[in-house]
């Protein structure tokens, strides 16, 4: 007796077709005591970020005469998965900070602010996949609202594959099951990739197609950034009258 198919007649789990993403939602300035801050919702999956600085750097040893100092902390609260997480730092939750770090801190203008920091925080709420692309498309709307300087908004996606097929924004039952996982950071202005990882095996081709259905998925998730942004700013406006 065979297993049962998770995709039927390009159909996935949840009703989706396969190039189709979950629902989202993006905000912008959800918390008030941060510099700035963001929201991000990604079907189930949910993040929030708050932005701190440019503001003086702790330890001193780390500051750098030239640019700025960029933190981040991505961490999963103990109640965002079904089974209770830990709390605390952990080997994932380090190595996810580190590559959001790096691809945030590519297109931010830190030799405008030498000799400070910029502390970035990511508190995942709700976790059903791609927690990582949800945490930065986050924190980049939170850097924004605090009037950080950057070339651009990074926007992340995932895609995968389930059952042999490339599938764009992989969630749920997918993700358990699935045999690939590819996340990307992608800044839309300069058409170019921040990060890249992959967790499992796939061939050139079926390389090449995931990290096109991503860069989709990334554009769209950009509207949703910048529509946050401004929405943001008109309510801003509305309350100075």
């Amino acid at each position: 007796m065979s297993e049962e198919k998770l995709i039927k007649n390009d159909i996935r789990p949840d009703g989706r077709k396969l190039d189709e993403m979950r629902e989202m939602e993006a905000r912008a300035g959800v918390i008030d005591r941060a510099d700035g801050s963001g929201y991000f919702r990604l079907g189930n999956t949910i993040a929030v970020a708050a932005v701190y600085g440019p503001k003086e750097l702790h330890p001193k040893h780390l500051v750098d005469p030239v640019k700025a100092y960029v933190k981040c902390r991505y961490n999963m609260a103990p109640f965002s998965t079904s089974d209770r997480i830990r709390p605390g730092p952990n080997r994932r939750s380090t190595e996810i900070s580190k590559v959001i770090k790096d691809a945030l801190s590519s297109v931010i203008f830190l030799k405008e602010y030498p000799e400070t920091s910029i502390e970035i925080f990511i508190e995942i709420l709700q976790a059903d996949a791609s927690t990582r692309c949800v945490g930065l498309n986050a924190a980049s709307i939170a850097l924004a609202d605090a009037g950080i300087p950057m070339k651009d908004l990074v926007t992340s996606c995932a895609a995968g594959k389930v059952e042999g097929t490339m599938i764009l924004d992989v969630a749920g039952i997918e993700d358990c099951e699935g045999e690939v996982d590819l996340p990307i950071a992608y800044v839309p202005r300069k058409n170019e990739i921040y990060l890249l990882q992959m967790d499992g095996i796939i061939n050139k081709d079926e390389l090449k197609k995931g990290i096109e259905m991503a860069i989709k998925g990334c554009k769209v998730i950009y509207e949703k950034q910048k529509e946050a942004l401004k929405n943001r700013y008109a309510k801003k406006g509305v309350d100075k009258k």
